[in-house]
């Protein structure tokens, strides 16, 4: 089974294009325009070993919003594409992950309904230039557009880089485990016989 999704979606504040394999190497080649959204990309791909490439080109001079937010959409849209029909997956997964003092939880439900929980807490606006409000913003993009319970739990941490680190490997880890293969289910794992909402 070929697991890849391309999108291009274009607007007056963003054009977006974007390839998704979920079973990759973990291989990434962003460029954003987003500094800090490209070092997260890249060690969410890794971390997920799915292969991801995105070129983003948005109005960066109104603020980083638009890019973020789209670049979500974009990717919930190729996850919702990639996985199909939803055979013979595992449906479910979770990761609790630690970075340094930090700890977050991410759990994940391919339902086919979305749903968003977010209990995550920085203690500063920004990281660097990035405005931490977005890594929000772009995880309920993903979940809605690829119709997903995703729940993402900071237990406690301080550092707001590695708070927003551990948000995306915790999710990747998550969805890595949510997309593979169940050897021993033949069907889809629900007994609505479908897992498309």
């Amino acid at each position: 089974m070929n697991r890849v999704a391309s999108v291009t979606r274009t607007t007056t504040e963003t054009r977006i294009d974007m390839t998704f394999g979920l079973d990759g190497s973990g291989v990434s080649d962003v460029q954003t325009g987003v500094g800090f959204l490209d070092h997260m990309l890249t060690l969410f791909a890794r971390h997920g070993l799915f292969d991801l490439t995105v070129r983003a080109d948005g109005d960066r001079h109104v603020d980083d919003h638009h890019t973020v937010e789209d670049v979500g959409i974009c990717l919930g849209r190729c996850l919702s594409e990639a996985v199909g029909d939803k055979r013979g997956i595992c449906r479910y997964g979770h990761f609790t992950l630690p970075m340094e003092e930090t700890l977050v939880t991410s759990a994940v439900d391919l339902s086919g309904r979305c749903a968003f929980v977010f209990q995550v807490e920085f203690t500063a606006d920004k990281i660097g230039q990035f405005d931490t409000e977005l890594v929000r913003e772009f995880w309920n993009a993903v979940a809605s557009k690829a119709m997903l319970n995703l729940h993402l739990v900071l237990h406690h941490g301080g550092n707001n880089h590695h708070i927003a680190e551990a948000v995306f490997k915790a999710a990747a880890r998550a969805l890595r485990m949510a997309v593979a293969g169940d050897p021993r289910q033949t069907g889809v794992a629900s007994t609505k016989g479908t897992l498309s909402g």
